[in-house]
């Protein structure tokens, strides 16, 4: 996991493109999700971090996002309950 206030923005670039950063979540709210969806690019920048993949947001205890990962929330969902 990688806090957005503490990567430099051309390191950042570098990372998206080489495929090293495909899933961005927002640490407060615990919620990971496509780099491309709305609701992500809306937070503010210190309360954003990156994950190099899905199962490194699980482990940090993040959830899908419900808007850009509607099949992956509901699975998340169902077996939480």
């Amino acid at each position: 996991m990688i806090a957005h206030n503490v990567i430099l923005d051309r390191d950042l670039r570098i990372k998206i493109k080489r495929k090293e950063i495909l899933l961005g979540g927002n640490k407060n709210l615990k919620i990971y999700g496509k780099l491309g969806c709305k609701s992500g690019k809306r937070m503010k920048r210190k309360n954003r971090v990156f994950f190099s993949s899905e199962k490194e947001a699980l482990q940090n205890n993040f959830r899908p996002c419900g808007h850009c990962m509607n099949k992956e929330y509901k699975k998340w969902k169902n077996e939480a309950v």
